[in-house]
């Protein structure tokens, strides 16, 4: 079980959340200031004074006073027209994510939300009473408006419900699960429901985990490469990588050193060469760089996961609410931006391996498409296309989404981060570099096979025994793409991993 306080959810507790289904439960004395802020939002919504979202419109309508007797139709309202997602549903996992983190920021008890709102969704979440939530739709600010609105609708039996594996419209699924909605949202709660960034930090949190794991994964395609190539280990010497400074860069020289204990299939300078090319060479530069990376982006979404992002905010201590701009997406935006560059590097230098080996002119000796028949077989030559062909849609996609930004709500909201299109180009990359990966790592067994029988090092023994499980030598001309797409689901299968590492 995983008990959310509002200040202490990590990284590794929000995937168990997401994809193990662990149960979630309140910390206790979250209750109490959860409920000092409702009571501060009923003073104001019985008040006269004007404060945003309580008992103003939205947006360009913060002007607009609302009658005390249509405050609660103001909030369902909110929900209902705020509710324009499109594109695809958001994979569960998400989704689960995105509960669970609303629910974390909630919970600090700066919001004013009751217990009974933010009980209901915890009750949906670990009743896996899961919202339909449409991919697209957000600006980043305020917040994942769209999204979180697709999120909350069914909370007051609106909108759709995925249950036990099945679709349905909210009631539908709400009376199947036995679980009655909210009868309706009070105050402000609708407004607390949305205005926040967990969207976003739900698809970017997801995209980080992944993305450590692909990491290793990485570095252990590139040890392939480096026994496949007879790649020269004196630039992995501690020594060298010590008076870098460069915490990844040390860090992915030491696991490419373990990765290789004891392979035959490495050389040393002059043996064979004096030198090798920078895709082997300066790799622990490269894959290290986008380690550090990976260590900022957690930083940085670690701290937002346990963030107050709502407006306006209420503050116990001096029984005011002041309205600012915490939903905001820019800091998620300007790292997810940074993440997809840094995993955009990871398939570049990976694609120039395979291309090292499949070439006749740079594998030392290795047979043309490492086949053994070239001219009537083709071997991996399209192997390397598919790869640079990944690579160059990375550049593309690379480019930053925070740079851009278009006013909406009568300019009232003039500037946006588009952090959400960050994380979602983020996912999209990923997804890439993993095939990348794949394939790289089908070529190296290839082409360690033609080099001949010679030990292998510590860690590339296991992947290549698991791959080989799966995976034949291919002797002729097949389709490859079979081979290559069983490679990267290995990759994503948590037996997989934990058999290699």
């Amino acid at each position: 079980m995983i008990i959310l306080d509002g200040a202490s959810l990590t990284l590794d507790e929000l995937k168990r959340i997401a994809r193990d289904y662990e149960e979630v439960k309140i910390k206790d004395e979250n209750i109490i200031k959860i409920n000092k802020a409702r009571d501060i939002v009923k003073t104001i919504a019985n008040g006269d004074d004007a404060v945003y979202g309580v008992n103003t419109g939205f947006g360009h309508l913060a002007n607009v006073k609302i009658d005390k007797k249509e405050l609660s139709e103001l909030q369902a309202n909110l929900l209902m027209s705020h509710a324009c997602g499109v594109g695809e549903p958001l994979p569960k996992e998400t989704v689960r994510a995105m509960m669970a983190l609303r629910i974390n920021a909630l919970i600090q008890g700066y919001s004013g939300i009751r217990e009974k709102t933010i009980l209901k969704l915890l009750e949906y979440l670990n009743t896996d009473l899961i919202p339909i939530v449409y991919e697209k739709g957000s600006l980043g600010a305020s917040g994942d408006l769209a999204l979180l609105s697709h999120m909350s609708l069914p909370l007051i039996g609106l909108g759709e419900l995925e249950y036990k594996g099945i679709r349905y419209e909210a009631k539908e699924a709400l009376k199947l699960a036995g679980i009655e909605p909210l009868e309706g949202l009070k105050a402000k709660e609708g407004l607390s429901l949305i205005n926040g960034t967990q969207a976003m930090s739900a698809v970017g949190g997801l995209v980080l985990y992944d993305s450590y794991r692909l990491l290793d994964y990485a570095n252990l395609s590139l040890s392939l490469s480096m026994e496949a190539l007879e790649g020269i280990m004196d630039a992995y010497d501690d020594r060298v990588h010590q008076i870098r400074r460069q915490t990844g860069q040390i860090q992915v020289a030491s696991d490419v050193r373990r990765f290789l204990e004891g392979s035959m299939r490495v050389t040393k300078q002059n043996e064979i060469r004096v030198q090798d090319a920078y895709s082997l060479r300066c790799a622990p530069q490269v894959h290290g760089a986008s380690l550090d990376a990976f260590e900022h982006v957690k930083m940085t979404l670690e701290r937002e996961i346990n963030a107050v992002t709502d407006n306006p905010i209420i503050f116990n201590e001096i029984n005011e609410a002041i309205s600012a701009g915490n939903f905001h997406g820019e800091p998620l935006a300007m790292t997810f931006d940074y993440l997809g560059i840094a995993l955009s590097e990871l398939a570049n230098i990976s694609e120039r391996r395979t291309e090292r080996m499949v070439n006749p002119h740079l594998s030392g000796g290795l047979p043309p498409f490492l086949t053994k028949d070239s001219g009537v077989n083709s071997g991996f030559m399209i192997a390397q296309y598919t790869a640079a062909s990944l690579v160059s849609e990375n550049k593309v996609l690379a480019h930053p989404a925070s740079v851009d930004s278009i006013p909406s709500s009568a300019n009232q909201e003039d500037h946006v981060s588009m952090g959400s299109i960050s994380t979602r180009k983020a996912k999209t990359i990923l997804e890439n570099v993993r095939k990348v990966i794949a394939i790289e790592i089908f070529t190296a067994c290839q082409a360690i096979d033609l080099r001949g029988n010679k030990k292998m090092g510590m860690m590339t023994s296991k992947i290549y025994e698991q791959v080989r499980k799966y995976i034949p030598f291919i002797k002729k001309d097949e389709p490859l793409y079979v081979h290559i797409q069983k490679i990267e689901k290995l990759l994503m299968d948590d037996s997989f991993y934990n058999a290699i590492f």
